[in-house]
């Protein structure tokens, strides 16, 4: 589909062979990691066990490569997406790991994220630590002319500021509002506050 649709579009092959140290560094990371063993139609081995949800943490190592490749410029953003199955797979472990692991690349010695105290994730969240935020939220399908029920997880890691939670729950920050960006852009290399994306940096789009 892509290959029809976007004939410029790269494809890179088998996420587990691209290495984030050596494809070209990009603004925004996303990813919709495999869902079968989250899904609450499937058998629900869960994130850790489970044969194809497990390539989350592919997902994971590229942007590890990449800002580490870059000194911690790119990407500034990644966006994750998945079944709302997520919140309470593993008796809700998994979306903790979720959390974990995304909080880690920026910060390594970071405490882990404690679980709710009734066990079950809130529909919406925002956390914020030095220097960077994730938001989450459940969107639902229907109300966007889908003829369906379909509730998914959106996530947004913004490791450069605290622009997370204003991305995903501000309307005004969508695309087509001109009004002035909720946060800075990193610098580029000679210290200049020139977009990233006037040196090649785009949005790399994990699909697997």
């Amino acid at each position: 589909v892509t290959s029809r649709r976007f004939p410029d579009m790269k494809h890179l092959g088998n996420i587990q062979n691209i290495n984030g140290a050596e494809i070209e560094p990009v603004d925004v990371i996303t990813g919709g990691s495999p869902c079968q063993d989250l899904s609450l139609a499937g058998k629900r081995a869960g994130l850790i066990e489970g044969s194809r949800s497990n390539l989350f943490f592919e997902y994971m190592r590229i942007v590890k490569e990449m800002r580490e490749a870059t000194d911690g410029r790119y990407p500034r953003f990644i966006v994750w997406e998945n079944v709302f199955g997520a919140f309470s797979s593993n008796k809700g472990e998994d979306f903790k790991a979720v959390l974990d692991a995304i909080i880690k690349i920026k910060n390594p010695e970071a405490a882990e994220v404690p679980m709710p105290k009734d066990g079950k994730w809130p529909y919406a969240d925002i956390l914020m630590g030095d220097g960077w935020s994730i938001a989450y939220r459940t969107l639902d399908a229907q109300y966007w002319g889908v003829p369906q029920r379909r509730r998914r997880i959106y996530l947004v890691a913004d490791f450069g500021g605290q622009c997370a939670g204003k991305i995903l729950f501000e309307s005004e920050s969508l695309s087509g509002n001109t009004q002035k960006g909720c946060c800075k852009r990193q610098g580029t290399a000679d210290g200049s506050e020139e977009s990233p994306g006037a040196a090649g940096c785009g949005t790399f789009d994990l699909r697997f």
